[in-house]
């Protein structure tokens, strides 16, 4: 996606070889129609795959997860990063390491919104070491739903998350593909 590229080069800052700052396009501001925009490429890349729902984990991914359940007709589900008091008793958990936030934190998907009928579709806005997207796959699956696919708006290819999702044969689909951050610079695979 050119335009996703450019505004990744335009707004995105390196914070250091392996940590790129995003704050401007998906983690505090959104930019609503280049949203929609990825939401559509997402939708156009799974759209004959009959997708029931489609899920995310709070908070930057629920934007694009959005535009894409809009786009395909179908719920948004997302996980949140923490049990409530509200929370299902028998949601499905799995403890995983955040990278950026240098904690340990629980996903948490309750049961209700998520079916061994479903066809899912998860949708990411990054993917780096992919704790996280593997914590969700792994929730996905004790479901019993169907993971159709995974889709990222930013993958970044030095480092092992996307490759290891592939390596269980799961589907795994980028908008954007950064193979480096060396040296501060932003360079695309």
């Amino acid at each position: 996606m050119e335009e996703l590229k450019q505004r990744i080069l335009a707004e995105a800052t390196v914070l250091s070889h392996d940590v790129l700052k995003l704050d401007a396009l998906l983690n505090q501001q959104v930019d609503p129609q280049l949203t929609m925009r990825m939401g559509q490429e997402f939708a156009e890349l799974y759209r004959s795959e009959q997708i029931t729902r489609v899920v995310t984990v709070e908070s930057s991914g629920i934007p694009v997860a959005f535009a894409t359940a809009y786009e395909l007709g179908v719920p948004l589900v997302f996980a949140r990063r923490k049990k409530t008091l509200l929370a299902d008793p028998d949601a499905l958990v799995e403890r995983v390491p955040s990278f950026t936030k240098g904690i340990v934190t629980d996903i948490v998907l309750s049961q209700q919104f998520i079916t061994a009928e479903d066809r899912i579709l998860f949708i990411d806005d990054i993917i780096a070491n992919g704790d996280a997207a593997r914590g969700l796959v792994k929730i996905i699956q004790r479901s019993g739903a169907t993971l159709v696919g995974v889709g990222i708006v930013i993958e970044k290819s030095f480092q092992n998350g996307a490759q290891s999702i592939r390596e269980q044969g799961i589907r795994l689909d980028s908008l954007v593909k950064i193979a480096s951050l060396d040296e501060g610079k932003i360079t695309f695979a």
